[in-house]
């Protein structure tokens, strides 16, 4: 396949599984579940040719894993990143000790002030991965890495959840859990 149609095709899936179904005029389940046949079908014609094998490659082969299917074959959903309202069914889960949050310096005096905030996602996104926050951050300048102290906040009472594709979630970050770089 070509690169450049796979990765066209994983960002309009992107937007559509995790923020705008209604751009295909598609349902998601309370679980952020649809049917794969139906979503081919909208794809096609909403001009983005696709077909299973096609879908099949950019959910194998996207980078980040973003998406996955259902036992079955049937589903496809997003694994986490949901500006959408989803119960993802995923279960807490106790985190490493220490989490990683790849931001830009610009976001800090706002993260000293209120935490890490989920701003329009579902949820906070952390990575047990140096490199990984380090990518995240890229994206938007030169790259700032917080660590959070995750095992402390679990042990306060704060619930985190590991997605599918190895994210770390949760609902915010108290600043006090975090060690901002000097």
């Amino acid at each position: 396949m070509n690169p450049r149609h796979a990765t066209r095709i994983s960002r309009f899936l992107s937007l559509v599984l995790r923020h705008q179904p209604e751009t295909l005029g598609i349902t998601l389940t309370e679980e952020g579940w649809t049917n794969v046949d139906d979503l081919i079908a909208a794809m096609n014609r909403h001009g983005q040719e696709l077909d299973f094998e096609t879908l099949e490659q950019v959910v194998e082969t996207n980078d980040k894993k973003r998406f996955e299917f259902s036992d079955d074959g049937e589903m496809i959903r997003a694994s986490q990143g949901h500006s959408v309202k989803v119960n993802l069914g995923y279960q807490p889960t106790p985190p490493p000790e220490i989490l990683f949050h790849g931001t830009v310096a610009r976001f800090l005096p706002s993260i000293r002030d209120n935490g890490i905030q989920k701003g329009q996602r579902y949820q906070v996104h952390l990575s047990a991965s140096l490199v990984v926050a380090n990518t995240v951050g890229k994206r938007r300048g030169e790259p700032v890495i917080l660590s959070v102290r995750a095992r402390e906040m679990n042990a306060a009472g704060r619930e985190f959840y590991l997605s599918t594709n190895g994210v770390w979630l949760t609902d915010s970050v108290p600043a006090r859990y975090i060690d901002f770089p000097q």
